[in-house]
């Protein structure tokens, strides 16, 4: 079948089972034959096993697709039913399966597959991946992701790292771009169901991966009552941004709404504080934790002062390893070291200063035992309660936990089952009623999804997928009533169905200097109804030796997202969060004028752009880079010397550039001859 649009000429090979072509603008962009889809099945004994759309037994083919019929003794008689039709120039692709036997799960689907060059760092003809992973990646080298981030199957136990939605990935898309057009694929998913999205080499191609997942029951149908959407568009990352925005928008997720609309939003969101993030106990992750010098809490008070006073900032004081039971150790995490008294004197003598206070906390992991703390022992618990009734499985009913295990030993928690409620509602609600200002309360569950759970006895399906999304809104939902002047957060920034009960988030933009150039995706698309902190930039692969900080304060900065620095029991500033305590190399005195002079420029001129304004695109600032050793491998990372954005609101458009550096710089901004000075930051009206 030949499907043509007004850029689109796709060739279809229906009777085969493959993609054969695939021109833009009469230009071929495939890279090889790929099959159509791949179905993903396991049989009731824990077996699983693929069928590819090229190895069906018949087809039959109709007017907008075909049927694939498979037979087999694992499965006895699967139909798979393809359909792709044409809309407002746009390719619209649905698939549903019916047939086969009880016994056996259709668990998800790799649909449609798509095989594209290899990018412009590996090949010449190539161009790159926008990759919706932690906030916005621009991709142009495939090595360099796949050395980054493995194209790792989503299985049990749940990785941190997992190319998800709505986890680590935050919205229902991919692309690939070249110098003169884009291919969009959009899965325009009202119900935001769990999904695999991620690409990787593939011989001499880069192969899409848009996975499926169906969230149905042994011997159930699985049909898609969404499209994924091809589309053409622009060049560019923000024509591809502009694209999802314009569904997004067109089918919000429920109860979501723009910030100057939302009436849970508090009155210090506006005022973009500075986060102050520092340990009470020992000095990194994996260190003797004993009190340092921040316990009692108010003897952290001189330098939150001295902070304050060299910023001329509101602070939020979000306090690391502050649990009385173990740090990292969820669920248990109240009383706070030191007892609820202690905390509560220090929270109000910050109230006093007009600043705020926050506490990190370790989302849905069960601690058997605490690598750091010795005494923290909850087996006997564990036992004698029969918690594992709680905890999520394997398809075979085993348990591992995987998350942060260098802390702590343990299992995740089920959300979904009696059990884990129980033991989530248990441990979490004085916590959720401590009168905090904020709370990281899913700290390891990236995006605030749950994790994957395969426990027949809990009573959801059997298969990972939208009753995952549902529970977690429900959940979250709860949590918001227990406690309604208090913002919650993720690890990451909250994945699109999960904004309205995550409103400020620890957005680590730096993770994706490892795969390519991190883009402010999220904010393009989410920024009217949600704003983030630039998180403690753990996993930062520059160099200690190599002054970083300021340009990454910058980058959050130009994004509208408030600026965070870590502060060490030294009361240095750090270059970024770790799990070993490093030499300090950076230029705290330097870090804090640049932060006191973008908050100034905030106040004064950007409050209605990065507070709750609209991102859109512009002409590129050139301003040169500065290139930085790397420290997970060999080799420099260049960053630019200015860091912009552009925003629309009803008196018109505007670009907002800030300059990290000593340097006066000068800059083309549509036309115009700009000067910026150093450590400050302009608004040009366009």
């Amino acid at each position: 079948m030949l499907l043509k649009t007004e850029n689109i000429s796709i060739l279809i090979n229906f009777e085969n089972g493959t993609i054969d072509s695939f021109l833009i603008d009469n230009k071929q962009r495939l890279q090889d034959k790929s099959d159509i889809f791949t179905l993903g099945l396991r049989s009731v004994d824990g077996k699983r096993f693929s069928c590819d759309s090229s190895l069906a037994k018949q087809v039959k083919i109709f007017e907008n697709g075909a049927e694939y019929e498979f037979e087999g003794c694992e499965y006895g008689q699967l139909i798979c039913k393809v359909e792709v039709k044409l809309c407002n120039n746009d390719l619209e692709w649905r698939l549903s399966t019916k047939g086969q036997n009880k016994d056996v799960v259709v668990e998800w689907v790799d649909f449609p597959k798509i095989k594209l060059p290899l990018l412009k760092e590996n090949t010449p003809n190539g161009g790159s991946v926008l990759w919706p992973f932690n906030e916005g990646v621009l991709v142009s080298d495939i090595d360099e992701k796949d050395f980054a981030f493995p194209p790792l199957e989503p299985v049990y136990p749940s990785q941190g790292s997992y190319a998800v939605f709505p986890n680590m990935i935050s919205s229902q898309m991919l692309a690939y771009l070249w110098d003169d057009k884009s291919l969009y694929v959009g899965i325009h998913d009202k119900e935001r169901g769990l999904k695999g999205i991620d690409f990787f080499r593939s011989g001499d191609c880069v192969e899409f991966r848009i996975r499926l997942f169906s969230g149905v029951n042994f011997g159930e149908k699985f049909e898609m009552d969404y499209p994924v959407v091809w589309s053409v568009v622009g060049p560019t990352w923000q024509n591809v941004a502009e694209k999802y925005r314009e569904w997004f928008e067109s089918d919000l997720p429920k109860g979501l709404v723009k910030i100057n609309d939302n009436p849970d939003i508090p009155n210090w969101y506006e005022d973009s504080p500075l986060v102050v993030s520092y340990p009470v106990q020992g000095r990194f992750d994996s260190d003797l934790m004993s009190p340092n010098r921040y316990i009692p809490y108010t003897n952290a008070l001189g330098m939150i002062d001295r902070v304050k006073e060299k910023t001329d900032s509101r602070l939020l004081v979000l306090l690391m390893h502050w649990e009385g039971t173990a740090p990292w150790a969820p669920p248990y995490v109240w009383p706070p070291v030191g007892g609820e008294k202690m905390l509560e004197e220090f929270r109000n003598e910050l109230h006093k200063r007009g600043d705020l206070i926050g506490l990190y906390s370790s989302g849905f992991g069960y601690t058997l035992k605490s690598n750091l703390i010795p005494s923290y022992d909850k087996t006997e618990e564990f036992e004698k309660n029969n918690l594992k009734r709680g905890m999520c499985t394997g398809i075979n009913g085993e348990m591992r936990g995987a998350i942060c295990t260098v802390q702590r030993k343990g299992y995740d928690i089920c959300p979904a089952s009696k059990e884990g409620k129980e033991i989530l509602e248990k441990a979490y609600t004085p916590f959720l009623k401590s009168g905090m200002d904020y709370l990281q309360v899913l700290d390891q569950n990236h995006g605030g999804g749950q994790y994957l759970c395969y426990n027949q006895e809990h009573g959801h399906p059997t298969a990972p997928g939208r009753w995952m999304t549902a529970n977690m809104r429900e959940l979250l939902k709860k949590w918001n009533t227990y406690a309604p002047k208090t913002l919650y957060g993720c690890e990451s920034a909250s994945a699109e169905p999960f904004i309205s009960s995550l409103l400020f988030s620890d957005n680590r933009f730096e993770l994706n200097f490892k795969a390519g150039k991190p883009v402010p995706l999220y904010q393009y698309v989410y920024h009217e109804y949600v704003r983030n902190f630039m998180g403690n930039q753990v996993g930062c692969p520059f160099k200690q030796s190599e002054d970083t900080l300021r340009y990454r304060l910058a980058y959050s900065f130009v994004a509208g997202d408030s600026m965070t620095i870590v502060m060490n029991p030294d009361e240095k500033i750090m270059a970024h969060w770790g799990r070993e305590y490093f030499e300090n190399k950076t230029d705290g005195d330097k870090a804090l004028l640049l932060i006191r002079n973008l908050t100034r420029f905030y106040n004064e001129k950007a409050k209605p752009y990065l507070y709750n304004g609209r991102m859109t695109s512009g002409q590129i600032i050139e301003s040169g880079v500065d290139y930085f050793e790397r420290r997970d491998k060999a080799g420099k990372i260049g960053l630019s010397r200015l860091f912009y954005s552009y925003w629309e609101k009803d008196d018109g458009k505007v670009a907002i550039i800030a300059n990290p550096t000593e340097q006066f710089i000068v800059a083309n901004v549509e036309g115009n001859e700009i000067t910026v000075a150093p450590l400050d930051a302009v608004l040009v009206h366009c």
